[in-house]
């Protein structure tokens, strides 16, 4: 009995394989429409999520600079409130640099990887 529902088991899966175009079909009908396909390259998965990411941490940087300008406004001239929204500007400028590299070097990374190789 359980030889006879293995085996019947294996026919189906056997089946799908066959009408569905097997892994690659049942992934080309997992992906929805305008959903990249490709790993890599202009419109590749990693590429979006990683110009997300650095967008979200260059909001932030803007935020904190906004931040820490509106603290050395208010700090009323305490020599110690000066210097923590100096030192909250100098911290935010630096994460915005960084944000700006980060995504130039992920960028051509990726581009790199992509198909066909370098940069276009």
């Amino acid at each position: 009995m359980i030889a006879l529902i293995q085996q019947i088991y294996i026919n189906i899966v056997i089946w799908a394989g066959y009408v569905t175009g097997g892994a690659a079909g049942g992934a080309a009908a997992a992906r929805g429409e305008g959903q990249p396909a490709d790993l890599f390259g202009d419109t590749g998965i990693l590429t979006e999520i990683t110009n997300v990411i650095l967008f979200i941490v260059g909001i932030l940087s803007v935020i904190m600079l906004i931040y820490g300008g509106l603290r050395y406004v208010i700090s009323g001239g305490d020599s110690k409130k000066v210097t923590d929204a100096k030192n909250t500007i100098m911290y935010a400028i630096i994460g915005l640099i960084i944000a700006i590299l980060s995504f130039a070097i992920v960028n051509f990374v990726i581009n790199a990887f992509a198909v066909g190789g370098g940069t276009t």
